[in-house]
């Protein structure tokens, strides 16, 4: 039987090393609802309420270890992150030093985006005891300010489109 092919959603051409913004989704194994838990405070009439994120045991793992990742890489800053109950967005930033991050010039493979997610998934994997990760990851690399800008208001604004799934406090 052969398998579908799946359509490559990286730039050809790209280094995805090289300094530069880049937005990044990391979903749970099956789409699993273990990482938080989103909810709105009491309801009243004709006032709209803001959703919270509750992180899950797996969530607050997650968090710590995402907080950390500036340790790990130097070059590297995480400017927004959310997570969400079956998957994590980051919007992440490589700063160039010394003309390049890291050690070595990292081939497409061991990119430093693919490392960065690598190492995320290796740490919370082993204090969770369990691989809760699916095996792939989106990315994108921002174009601009403008789309820099979009993705940091989609960040900020996602727990919104999760009302269906929301409890009451």
């Amino acid at each position: 039987m052969e398998l579908p092919s799946r359509k490559a959603i990286r730039l050809k051409n790209y280094s995805y090393s090289q300094s530069g913004a880049y937005f990044i989704t990391i979903c749970t194994l099956e789409r699993k609802k273990i990482l938080s838990k989103i909810a709105v405070g009491t309801p009243l009439p004709g006032c709209p309420q803001e959703p919270c994120i509750e992180l899950l045991r797996y969530g607050q793992i997650a968090e710590k270890f995402i907080q950390q990742m500036s340790r790990f890489y130097n070059y590297l800053s995480v400017d927004k992150y959310i997570i969400m109950p079956d998957h994590i967005h980051l919007l992440i930033t490589i700063h160039e030093t010394d003309g390049h991050p890291g050690t070595g010039v990292p081939t497409k493979r061991s990119s430093v985006i693919s490392r960065f997610v690598g190492t995320f998934k290796r740490y919370c994997n082993k204090e969770y005891g369990e691989n809760i990760w699916q095996s792939r990851y989106y990315d994108h690399v921002v174009r601009n300010q403008q789309d820099y800008n979009e993705i940091w208001e989609y960040i900020e604004n996602n727990p919104i489109k999760w009302m269906d799934d929301m409890y009451y406090l």
